[in-house]
């Protein structure tokens, strides 16, 4: 028995949608309706990591731990890789980001990134690391202005990431769960290219069939959106991380994908072909 967490986000979803297809696997969720992954191998635990009774009984009988970290404030991974100790789990794969190997890279989200890895290796439960790039999905967030009006407006449209697509993320940490010789090992999972914001514009517009246009948002107003969305040192880490692909810091691409999958990374085209009903224009107002 494999136990994933953060099975409502993009990669546990996928993680526990692919372990589901070859055997059974247990999913811990703070909310249990919001789980789409079902079927007669799936057994879904309502609970939460600060919930340590709720740990101990998804954790029982498990072989295996997906790690998605919940909070950035919160020492989530500490909960979990005490109580996973505690219950003999023999691998604890955890979602992490290539940022953390990054030496110019100290905004507060990478810095805790950072802990918590140090938390798992000082656990004693065997680990791996799954480090990924910015996910393609992160442009859902465009999806309004493009339905509404055609329009992107965001950050610094041309600096260039080698953004992921959380389906091969997800396929990484599924091999490194079910396969042997990962223990101990940090694994940078990126997209096959380099795209700015211009170009995944361009590159949506095709898929789309319709013009779309892209417009430059100002700092301070990407700042203000932020801050007024997020706490202030998640906001300000998002600002730096900015600044960093800005600077060209996350542009590498690495060959993960194709090394423990056998296939090569998907597109950012696939992805948006694949996700084009979530920017397909708003019908017209009636009346």
């Amino acid at each position: 028995m494999l136990l994933v967490t953060g099975a409502t986000g993009p990669v546990g979803r996928e993680v526990a949608a692919l372990l589901a297809a070859a055997g059974p696997v247990r999913i811990l969720a703070r909310n249990p309706g919001r789980v789409t992954v079902r079927g007669p191998g799936v057994e879904v635990v309502a609970g939460e990591y600060a919930d340590r009774g709720s740990l101990d009984r998804a954790l029982k009988g498990v072989s295996g731990v997906f790690l998605v970290t919940n909070s950035p404030a919160e020492p989530d991974d500490e909960r979990v890789a005490g109580a996973a100790r505690a219950a003999g789990v023999g691998r604890l794969v955890k979602l992490s980001m290539m940022a953390v190997e990054e030496p110019g890279a100290d905004d507060f989200i990478t810095r805790r990134q950072r802990g918590n890895e140090q938390a798992i290796r000082e656990s004693g439960v065997p680990w791996t690391f799954v480090r990924a790039r910015t996910f393609m999905s992160n442009t859902l967030s465009w999806a309004p202005g493009i339905r509404s009006a055609g329009v992107v407006r965001a950050l610094y449209g041309d600096s260039p990431v080698a953004c992921v697509d959380p389906r091969d993320v997800a396929a990484v940490a599924v091999a490194v769960l079910t396969g042997t010789g990962h223990e101990g090992r940090a694994y940078p999972v990126s997209g096959p290219e380099a795209i700015t914001a211009r170009d995944r514009t361009a590159r949506l517009s095709e898929v789309l069939g319709r013009p779309l246009r892209y417009e430059e948002l100002p700092l301070e107003q990407a700042r203000e959106a932020l801050f007024a969305k997020y706490p202030a040192p998640v906001a300000q880490a998002f600002v730096e991380s900015a600044e960093r692909q800005r600077a060209g810091a996350k542009a590498a691409v690495v060959p993960t994908v194709r090394e423990l999958t056998g296939r090569p990374a998907r597109t950012f085209r696939t992805w948006a072909a694949d996700h084009a009903d979530a920017f397909a224009a708003d019908p017209p107002a009636s009346g």
